[in-house]
């Protein structure tokens, strides 16, 4: 398996013109129906809905909370994944922050229209996770999670021993949007900003794996690139 070093430079060499391209082949629209913003119902048909779980990075955390004074927790929670109920709340590690929801399980930015049509609240600083869906990047075989794909285009092979089968791919996620025609100047700024995100993705990653040192915390504890922190983004150092 490639480490994730290896895989930063790959994500450093990534074409935006070639992902552009990517962008065109399978084609997107904004809708603004407000899926990706919204909590799902659960997969096992229970009555409580799923909440929306998008990453988020903690210096965007920082940025929305700059934007429009919030404080962390209006911003950002701990991904739930890794984490299980106790007899005084949530309790456990985890290792990404995920935006936070309202009591529906949408996003807390999220905000509808009277026809239905949606709207985030916080579009101009919105997360790059965000800014690039339904769109994710896989890498030597490791991909962005982003649920389900439903479209991929491979990218030519960027360096010496790479090959089609371990380069790049541009990965499409359900999306009502998918298929329809998309400028080419839209689709560069996409590009750039799922470039972007593929090199953040994975700096996380490595700054998570360098700075973790585990913890006696009973509480919640969430292991981010800048070490461990308390749900509300305080250092435990």
């Amino acid at each position: 398996m490639d480490t994730l070093e290896t895989e930063l430079k790959r994500a450093h060499m990534l074409e935006t013109s070639t992902l552009a391209d990517a962008i065109e082949q399978i084609g997107f629209e904004c809708t603004r129906c407000g899926a990706c913003c919204k909590g799902y119902d659960s997969a096992d048909d229970s009555a409580e809905r799923e909440p929306h779980t998008a990453t988020v990075f903690p210096d965007e955390v920082r940025q929305l909370q700059a934007a429009g004074d919030y404080d962390w927790r209006d911003v950002a929670r701990p991904m739930p994944y890794g984490l299980t109920e106790g007899d005084d709340g949530l309790e456990g590690e985890t290792f990404e922050w995920a935006l936070q929801t309202d009591d529906c399980g949408d996003c807390t930015f999220y905000q509808e229209a009277d026809d239905g049509t949606g709207h985030c609240g916080v579009h101009e600083d919105r997360p790059l996770i965000c800014q690039t869906y339904p769109f994710s990047v896989g890498l030597g075989g490791t991909s962005q999670p982003m649920g389900e794909t439903v479209d991929s285009v491979g990218l030519p092979a960027q360096q010496a021993g790479e090959t089609d089968e371990t380069g790049a791919v541009v990965h499409a996620h359900e999306c009502e949007g998918l298929g329809r025609d998309i400028s080419r100047a839209d689709a560069e700024a996409l590009a750039d900003a799922l470039k972007q995100r593929a090199i953040r993705e994975i700096q996380e990653a490595i700054g998570v794996r360098d700075s973790y040192r585990p913890t006696d915390s009973e509480r919640v504890v969430v292991y981010d690139s800048e070490g461990p922190k308390t749900q509300s983004g305080r250092s435990l150092e």
